[in-house]
């Protein structure tokens, strides 16, 4: 391998560096996203929520959960929670529900995404199951409530950080998604069992 580096003109091996760091780069740049997103979903960075199965202890100490909706700019959904704020034992499972309405006369697809604050509640913060984990579709003029399972965990109070918590913010935010083609495939089908 030196005597290939050696045997290289100088404008040659500049030109063949540059191309390796530029792919490097790409590399770097590909594997960005996803690294982050793992990074975040291990330590509960950003406000990003943990998944789980349940907890095996509940306490008698509460924390006030409060649900928030949005939705993008361009998107034409109604988006709600149906209730604002829940009053939850640590480790206990709650269930929320969210409302959705598509008021267009069109399918539209959605996908949302979410966090926690404050957001050294994330990692305490776990979705057993949730709508958010689901590429959505609404019919034209159809309204859904959409549930989210989950609990706090009770490990909270022992984090120095998080355990001052009393109020966690569960907060959603709707963006438009492609129609894929099982959901054309899906709205086929439906279409075919209103005409039988």
């Amino acid at each position: 391998m030196i005597g290939f580096w050696n045997r290289l003109e100088g404008k040659h091996r500049t030109a063949l560096q540059a191309s390796a760091v530029v792919a490097f780069m790409a590399g770097m740049g590909w594997a960005a996203v996803p690294l982050y997103d793992l990074f975040c979903r291990v330590t509960g960075y950003g406000g990003t929520t943990q998944v789980g199965t349940g907890s095996d202890r509940v306490l008698d100490q509460t924390i006030r959960v409060r649900f928030d909706a949005s939705k993008a700019r361009d998107f034409p959904w109604e988006f709600r929670p149906v209730e604002r704020t829940m009053e939850i034992r640590l480790g206990e499972t709650g269930i929320a529900f969210y409302e959705a309405y598509n008021p267009t006369d069109e399918p539209v697809a959605g996908t949302a995404s979410y966090n926690v604050t404050p957001y050294d509640a994330g990692l305490y913060f776990t979705k057993i199951d949730c709508f958010c984990f689901q590429h959505q579709v609404l019919q034209p003029g159809e309204r859904v409530e959409m549930p989210v399972t989950f609990y706090v965990d009770p490990d909270i109070l022992d984090d120095r950080e998080a355990r001052g918590t009393h109020t966690i913010t569960l907060s959603y935010t709707f963006h438009r998604a492609p129609l894929r083609p099982e959901d054309l495939a899906a709205l086929d089908e439906d279409a075919d069992k209103q005409t039988n």
